[in-house]
């Protein structure tokens, strides 16, 4: 059942929640997997354009953690978060820092609420994927353009999204109620063979820069012309 929510705000967010639980009754689980990113220099970024990542991974998904656990707690509900990351968690993403800074900090939160909630009986995992494309995801993080492949991943191939729920079921399942605080990487062994990042963007001159840019504005226009 799809509900509409600006998970940047904390109003809005309460709101909802009222809603579903006096409409379905409480939730056991909580996804977060809403997420805004673009490669970019650093040194271009404006502060514009690094809330625009930060409020929507970093603090939209604390809020949504925060006010669904607080709901659980009073209740004393057992109830499962499963947060989606990526591996830049553990070693960072050079031109893609925004991303890397608030998905860093929602594995601190995992690690942190798993303890803190644990004995509660909230438990607090998440899963970092490697490539599985979309069309959004591909325009904005391979914005030179051709098709997003999977240079140098052990397994020769991209993610298969059946591959990636089959993980957030499990983690989500009664068969894993002692998992619980743990960052689950899902992505052929890239992390451990290239480190899993834009580290090879260094070699990109002003030109590939600016190209870049331009697609990945091109690509943000049609968006909101869709959402009028």
């Amino acid at each position: 059942m799809p509900w509409v929510c600006d998970i940047r705000s904390d109003e809005a967010i309460q709101a909802m929640l009222d809603n579903i639980w006096q409409t379905h009754g409480p939730l056991d689980g909580l996804i977060n997997n809403a997420a805004g990113n673009f490669v970019s220099r650093t040194e271009d970024l404006s502060s514009r354009a690094f809330d625009a990542i930060a409020n929507i991974v970093f603090r939209g998904s604390f809020y949504m953690t925060l006010e669904c656990g607080k709901r659980w707690l009073a209740e004393g509900r057992k109830a499962s978060v499963i947060s989606i990351l990526t591996t830049w968690v553990w070693n960072g993403s050079a031109f893609t820092v925004p991303s890397a800074m608030a998905k860093a900090g929602l594995h601190a939160m995992t690690q942190s609420l798993a303890v803190e909630w644990g004995g509660r009986g909230i438990r607090l995992n998440a899963i970092a994927p490697g490539l599985f494309p979309t069309e959004g995801m591909s325009a904005r993080l391979n914005p030179g353009g051709g098709e997003h492949k999977a240079e140098r991943n052990p397994m020769g191939r991209t993610g298969r999204m059946p591959e990636l729920a089959n993980l957030a079921v499990f983690l989500m399942g009664p068969g894993s109620e002692y998992l619980n605080g743990q960052t689950i990487a899902i992505d052929g062994a890239q992390y451990q063979a290239t480190g899993g990042n834009f580290a090879h963007l260094v070699s990109w001159s002003d030109a590939d820069w600016q190209h870049a840019r331009q697609n990945i504005e091109k690509t943000n226009a049609t968006d909101r012309r869709k959402r009028l």
